[in-house]
């Protein structure tokens, strides 16, 4: 099993865009104000716009799930990491590094186990 981590840092490209928590309540996301301060920044998602205030959610907001990946590979990547392919979060950020598009998430401790492969 492995440790469960509560925030990640999500980056847009090579910039640190905002920070990504889960709480006893949920999930909060929330801009980082320098990111929010230039002018060359994009939001991470159409559905989360730039703003100082905190996106706060019971769910793992539907962004943040739609980059994980599904299916058949969902369940190769749950059963290597022997995490349950239903913790989103914590699945999100043992493969959030790695996504498809702009964005990508890195726990705040660092990278997760990285002698650890998935075959």
């Amino acid at each position: 099993m492995q440790k469960k981590i509560s925030a990640g840092i999500v980056y847009y490209k090579n910039k640190k865009a905002g920070l990504l928590i889960k709480t006893k309540e949920g999930y909060e996301f929330s801009y980082n104000l320098s990111y929010l301060n230039d002018d060359m920044a994009k939001p991470i998602s159409l559905s989360m716009p730039m703003t100082k205030e905190r996106y706060k959610s019971q769910t793992l907001f539907p962004f943040f799930d739609g980059i994980l990946p599904e299916g058949w590979l969902l369940g190769q990547i749950s059963s290597a990491l022997k995490i349950d392919s239903n913790d989103k979060f914590n699945l999100l950020m043992h493969v959030g590094r790695d996504t498809v598009g702009a964005v990508s998430i890195v726990p705040l401790t660092g990278f997760p186990n990285k002698k650890k492969q998935i075959k």
